[in-house]
């Protein structure tokens, strides 16, 4: 993150507000000046998932060269999904974790969509730009062996709510959305025995709600601020208004800075 991403989230929030034109070209003198209203929002060089990741085809087997009997191979529009292993006796198998909105997004366009609230642990924290990933990877790492203590079942990707930013950092709550718990005040408890009193108290909450447009980061860490740019570029062409908060959604793990195999989904909560 550098201090141009600062200035980019100053201006978004600051939509919050209300609708500012020419906000872009505001935000930093090195950027190109602001589209007009009509203009669809800057293309994307991001390759589109059908290209980097190609549906697997079936070929139809060759029937001349098969006998006289009749084929037991799949036909062409078949699917060849192989058998899922059972877990052992007595062990359940983990479910997999899910994304707030369960339909991928597409890497060269915006989504409309609707975010549905959710149970989910969450911790408060505050970082320095640079210290961005190592300090939501510590969030969300204390947050998975503190539920794994107190067992609750952790079931979506973690989240990161952005409120406050400035040139020096900025402050978050890092989430996982998790199983409903039918007694919220005992679960807390049992998240207090397990904590382990650094960086504050886990809390139960539910992650952000409502409607929010989508926008897909695929690629490091360090290259997100051009996915910002698009998005406040977005939101002055098309005068949307939203709250003073956006959420980063880690479709894949955060390991570093420079991984280029992270997907991010950005949302922007639409007022």
């Amino acid at each position: 993150m550098t201090r141009l991403r600062s200035t980019l989230l100053a201006g978004l929030f600051a939509m919050a507000s209300g609708p500012v034109p020419g906000l872009v070209a505001g935000a930093a003198q090195a950027q190109q000046p602001s589209p007009p209203a009509n203009a669809p929002p800057p293309a994307s060089t991001v390759p589109p998932p059908a290209v980097t990741s190609p549906l697997p085809t079936t070929t139809a087997p060759d029937t001349a060269k098969s006998g006289t009997g009749p084929s037991t191979a799949p036909s062409a529009t078949q699917a060849v999904t192989p058998p899922m292993p059972s877990p052992p006796p007595g062990v359940t198998a983990p479910a997999s974790r899910q994304t707030l909105v369960a339909a991928p997004g597409d890497a060269n366009d915006v989504d409309e969509v609707s975010l549905p609230p959710k149970p989910a642990a969450i911790l408060s924290g505050k970082a320095k730009w640079e210290e961005a990933v190592p300090s939501l990877k510590a969030a969300f790492a204390r947050i998975e062996a503190e539920l794994a203590k107190a067992g609750i079942t952790p079931t979506g990707r973690p989240i990161a709510v952005f409120a406050k930013t400035d040139d020096d950092g900025f402050q978050y709550e890092a989430m996982i959305p998790v199983a409903p718990v039918p007694d919220s005040k005992a679960a807390e408890g049992k998240l207090a025995e397990a904590g382990s009193g650094d960086g504050g108290p886990l809390r139960l909450g539910t992650t952000p709600s409502g409607k929010a447009l989508r926008f897909p980061h695929k690629g490091s860490y360090d290259e997100i601020d051009g996915t910002y740019e698009t998005l406040t570029a977005y939101l002055d062409a098309k005068d949307v208004v939203v709250q003073d908060r956006f959420i980063e959604e880690y479709v894949t793990d955060l390991k570093d800075r420079a991984d280029e195999k992270l997907d991010v989904n950005i949302y922007a909560l639409v007022k």
